[in-house]
């Protein structure tokens, strides 16, 4: 029997502010990636789609609730293999319209940063990558 590999499903959330800054999550202490910056997010649960996944993963993380329908996916990055993060994809969605104040919910902490903001700040291997992606020049 051969054994197949599976991917981690991962997805996070690019929520942009009117004044052109976009959220970033702080991790708490205790967790992976402590003290670094991300896209908010977290995994996808099994018979969930990533979209369902996203919505509810920000309502438990930050409060608030989206439509499902509004999420445009705008990036993946996956591990390379013997990584760290090896095994895990994360897949970017851009999140333009919520309701509710978005407040770390989980211990966590977070800021509103400009592009060139999020660039310098010190986040995990995989979101480096998300950044890189959802900034780049010709991407829009």
């Amino acid at each position: 029997m051969q054994n197949i590999p599976t991917a981690l499903a991962v997805v996070a959330g690019a929520l942009a502010h009117r004044d052109g800054r976009w959220l970033m999550y702080r991790r708490p202490p205790g967790k992976r990636h402590a003290g670094l910056w991300e896209f908010p997010g977290g995994k996808v649960e099994q018979g969930e789609g990533h979209r369902a996944a996203l919505c509810r993963e920000l309502s438990e993380e930050l409060g608030i609730t989206i439509d499902p329908a509004s999420l445009q996916a705008i990036a993946h990055a996956g591990g390379a293999a013997g990584q760290v993060d090896d095994g895990i994809v994360i897949n970017l969605y851009s999140v333009a319209f919520w309701s509710g104040e978005p407040e770390p919910l989980e211990g966590g902490e977070i800021g509103w940063f400009s592009p060139e903001e999020v660039i310098g700040l010190a986040k995990p291997p995989l979101d480096e990558i998300l950044a890189a992606k959802l900034f780049a020049p010709d991407r829009e």
